[in-house]
């Protein structure tokens, strides 16, 4: 679980917290029922009728995954595949045929179970790719559909607020309820931008966030078992799909322990002079 969405919304509530302490107003001056209906309400409806009720319930089920969702270690998948390159190469490609069976990311299991039936190479790219951009496309509508609704949740709230100012003016004649009226009517504008930018956007970019990250993924898992199908060299296989990844995702990750696998150590070798 990547905590930084949690996180952040935590502290942006805080810090709007914390103001609304330091000017000296109140928490329950905002907390007001008819502006927050109208905004939360007209947002997720309209956000609904841009989009088909397919996609939308789909985005329904995918905002877990905004506070749940898991950011792959690339390091764990390289080792997994040298191991596989390594297994491939003193056993053959239909000792992978067991490995497909035991494994459980479904996506590295169709790739195994291919390369064991003796899949041409071309072929099982094609079909690989496929699978990858069917994925982002469908991650891509969930993070549409919650940046949309960032989008339009500033303008509902202005909405409210025309309408909030409407009853203002229809109550010209009692100067000493004005005040209170007006504020209330501010509220609905306060909240939508409140909800667009503390929930809305993040949500989307987390989930596109998270995608991109996937999608990095499986390309590494795809590019790693076509290596693996053609019989690569494991500590190649290893040194070329670390270079695919960005220095600051390798994370901490250990690799290569044993240099006999084919791994990697990650220390410059020392010729004897």
């Amino acid at each position: 679980m990547d905590p930084a969405t949690l996180i952040g919304l935590l502290l942006a509530f805080g810090s709007l917290y914390a103001m609304i302490k330091l000017e000296g107003a109140h928490v329950e001056a905002l907390l007001i029922p008819a502006p927050m209906i109208l905004v939360f309400g007209a947002t997720i409806a309209v956000g609904l009728a841009s989009t088909t009720l397919r996609d939308g319930l789909q985005a329904i089920k995918a905002l877990p995954l905004a506070f749940t969702g898991k950011v792959a270690k690339p390091q764990v998948v390289i080792d997994r595949v040298v191991e596989l390159a390594e297994k491939a190469r003193s056993e053959g490609l239909l000792a992978l045929d067991a490995e497909a069976a035991a494994e459980k990311d479904p996506f590295m299991q169709r790739a195994l179970q291919n390369i064991a039936d003796g899949t041409d190479g071309e072929e099982l790219r094609i079909l690989l790719e496929d699978e990858i951009s069917t994925k982002a496309r469908a991650d891509r509508q969930s993070s549409k559909f919650y940046m949309s609704m960032g989008g339009y949740a500033p303008t509902i709230g202005i909405i409210g607020t025309v309408v909030s100012l409407t009853h203002v003016l229809e109550n010209l004649s009692t100067p000493d309820t004005l005040g209170p009226m007006i504020a209330t009517a501010f509220v609905a504008t306060l909240w939508g931008l409140l909800s667009a930018n503390f929930i809305w956007l993040p949500i989307g970019g987390k989930l596109k966030r998270l995608s991109d990250l996937e999608t990095e993924r499986m390309t590494l898992l795809m590019e790693g078992m076509l290596a693996v199908q053609a019989g690569s060299q494991p500590r190649l296989l290893g040194e070329r799909l670390r270079a695919m990844v960005p220095a600051h995702e390798m994370g901490s990750g250990k690799p290569g322990k044993d240099n006999k696998s084919g791994k990697s150590d990650g220390k410059p070798e020392v010729k004897a002079a």
